[in-house]
């Protein structure tokens, strides 16, 4: 009976943790396709799941920042869904590519598709410019089901705190990358500081060359003289002894 009671109160938690683990991370959320620099354009995916069983997703409507407002928005065309972007005036225009730009993207909405129960659907678009002085960039998204139930994902992620239950997409950006024009500069700078190095360690060992072979033809002078001497004293010493028998 204790085994029973045991293994039922097990089951229980486990399911228990499989239904909050879905539940805080089947959210709405956006991630970039490749990387999403500071002061650049990417592409980016709104990712949608259908969390309920008896009802499909009809239409996502994503709110643009304001604080960091974007000028360039192109969504994906989608089989079955019908798209609309929204623009809102600018109080201060936006100098882009050296054009003044007084509009920014507020909205994008899709409709009239469907996101069955146990599915989800990604939502291209291609945005920009992103900003320059900005970790991330927060979207807004509002979900809404064949059941007329609407899901906000609105709440923006406190430093420090625990995720919220409707969790706003936040799209995190990568630095900048340097400047090709100065980085190729600088590798010419260190290119020719190498090669200034590889010239002088080229003449340090071309001299090292120059001496090690007047070392060995001294050597090699040395060692014929030494056995030039040798010969000679060898011969000598013959002489010297033919000459006492001759004597005796």
């Amino acid at each position: 009976m204790k085994t029973s009671r045991v293994s039922f109160a097990a089951a229980l938690a486990a399911g228990s943790v499989l239904l909050l683990s879905g539940t805080a991370f089947a959210h709405v959320s956006v991630q970039p396709a490749g990387e999403a620099a500071q002061g650049g354009y990417a592409t980016i995916n709104f990712k949608v799941p259908n969390e309920r069983d008896n009802a499909s997703t009809n239409k996502l409507e994503i709110s643009f920042p304001t604080e960091h407002p974007l000028t360039s928005a192109m969504p994906q065309d989608i089989p079955g869904w019908t798209v609309n972007v929204e623009k809102t005036k600018l109080d201060k225009p936006l100098t882009v590519h050296g054009k003044q730009i007084n509009e920014a993207v507020s909205k994008i909405t899709w409709s009239g598709g469907k996101i069955e129960p146990g599915r989800f659907q990604q939502f291209p678009v291609s945005v920009g410019k992103l900003p320059e002085n900005a970790d991330t960039v927060v979207f807004k998204a509002i979900q809404t089901y064949d059941n007329n139930e609407v899901v906000r994902w609105i709440e923006e992620t406190k430093e420090g705190a625990e995720e919220p239950q409707n969790p706003a997409p936040v799209l995190k950006l990568t630095p900048a990358k340097g400047d090709d024009h100065h980085a190729g500069g600088d590798s010419g700078k260190n290119t020719d500081a190498k090669n200034d190095k590889q010239d002088a360690h080229g003449k340090d060992e071309q001299a090292d060359g120059h001496d090690k072979a007047a070392e060995s033809s001294s050597d090699t002078t040395a060692r014929a003289l030494g056995i030039t001497g040798i010969v000679v004293g060898l011969g000598g010493v013959a002489f010297g002894v033919a000459s006492r028998r001759r004597t005796s």
